[in-house]
């Protein structure tokens, strides 16, 4: 599927796209600020409780089970096949067989349970490690693009992916939704194709300034919307293609995956555009300001 915007003026239409970001920026610092993100099991403690069962259900009942167990504060997510309890307390063996003989002899004597506890250092030190495996990542990009291109393409790209995650983050601490080790996993596949998308961009702008003879501002501009164009079509085919099997992991996957996969569908919509919108206007932002300044033509001896 080919896409005609020859004519398009990306770096005109980035203008609207920085205010939207910035705006997101500000209500991510200031839910995270207020609210911070919604900690799954895997970094804060507690036990998580996974049940496979044989038989439907019903969650109003299920809900008024577990209030009568009476194991403190938990969220439940209940499917057909399988039902994942998150306790803020960690359970012990006592209630952990309390709670599995309760439910067998309520619903379902067939019912499977996996039982996992987490304590405070682990759920640190996990949480610790997540935010160096983004650093990590975004290090070894920086020094790859600085490589490869340029230390202005480095910078338009390292910008472009701290958003691209921030802005997955900033919606999941909004909408309160659940932050897991699979999350992370989707925030550093985010990252991957991002870079991906933008380092082909920035591969045709390299191309075409080999072969353009840049006298103005206009010229520098004209060269990044058409790299822009030339690759749109790749792009946004690549982004669609990614966001399809996303979108079916969230609707036909279990419950364990639903987060990654939503993670996955913003962070796509997200990195297409930035690539687009951000990195690529960012890079030409850079390039204007580091022209150099034109010689001052020396003045005759009779002057």
């Amino acid at each position: 599927m080919r896409y005609k915007f020859k004519n398009y003026d990306f770096v005109k239409a980035s203008k609207t796209f920085f205010i939207v970001s910035a705006i997101l920026t500000l209500l991510g610092i200031a839910s995270l600020s207020i609210f911070g993100l919604n900690y799954g099991i895997d970094f804060q403690s507690g036990s998580s409780v996974d049940i496979s069962v044989t038989k439907k259900i019903d969650k109003t009942q299920l809900e008024g089970f577990i209030d009568s167990e009476q194991f403190g504060k938990y969220t439940m997510t209940a499917g057909s096949e399988r039902v994942s309890l998150r306790f803020e307390k960690s359970l012990s063996e006592e209630q952990q067989e309390k709670l599995e003989d309760d439910f067998k002899a309520k619903f379902d004597d067939k019912a499977a349970f996996e039982v996992n506890i987490v304590d405070v250092d682990i759920a640190r030190e996990q949480e610790t490690n997540a935010l160096y495996g983004i650093l990590i990542a975004s290090l070894g990009i920086v020094i790859y693009v600085a490589i490869r291109f340029e230390w202005r393409f480095a910078v338009a790209a390292v910008i472009s992916l701290l958003h691209d995650a921030f802005i997955v983050i900033t919606l999941f601490s909004l909408l309160r939704l659940e932050v897991n080790l699979p999350f992370i996993v989707a925030i550093l596949t985010i990252v991957g194709y991002s870079i991906n998308d933008t380092v082909v961009i920035f591969d045709r702008i390299r191309e075409n300034l080999r072969f353009a003879k840049l006298k103005t501002d206009e010229d520098l501009k004209t060269l990044v919307n058409n790299s822009v164009s030339q690759t749109l079509t790749r792009s946004v085919n690549t982004v669609m293609t990614v966001a399809f099997a996303a979108i079916c992991l969230f609707v036909f996957g279990s419950e364990s995956i639903k987060m990654f996969s939503l993670a996955m569908i913003f962070g796509l919509i997200c990195g297409a555009y930035s690539s687009i919108f951000i990195a690529s206007p960012i890079w030409l932002l850079l390039r204007r300001r580091s022209k150099p300044k034109k010689p001052v033509k020396a003045q005759s001896a009779s002057n």
